[in-house]
């Protein structure tokens, strides 16, 4: 399985890639929404895990985009997060999100989060 990482910080990037990969599965990284579609437009990913907050386009609105390309309407998205209200968790779902982690969060918790998904 090819996971797409989309998260501003290279340091949250890295920790997400690196697990993903002892794991046994292959990464590629985008630093924001507008990097994630140009990269989605070139390859296709199994699995899409992505912050909320980033700078050019924001997590929810690359959930949109791309539940709105056919190729991405069932694969699964991941949230990864420091935004963890209610609110936030439900916008997210009704969005298209799959699952939703809350930053900070464990190697533990991401595991048992892609066994739901993969």
């Amino acid at each position: 399985m090819h996971f797409l990482v989309v998260d501003e910080s290279s340091t949250m990037r890295r920790i997400l890639c690196n697990t993903i990969n002892s794991i046994g599965y292959t990464t590629t990284a985008a630093e924001d929404g507008i990097d994630a579609l140009e990269k989605a437009k070139d390859q296709k990913f199994d699995v899409i895990m992505t912050d909320w907050n980033m700078p050019r386009m924001d997590g929810l609105h690359l959930v949109r985009a791309l539940r709105a390309m056919e190729e991405y309407k069932k694969t699964p998205i991941i949230m990864v997060t420091t935004e963890g209200g209610k609110q936030e968790v439900l916008t997210a779902i009704k969005e298209g999100v799959n699952n939703y982690i809350v930053k900070p969060f464990t190697a533990f918790v991401l595991r048992e989060k892609l066994k739901d998904i993969v």
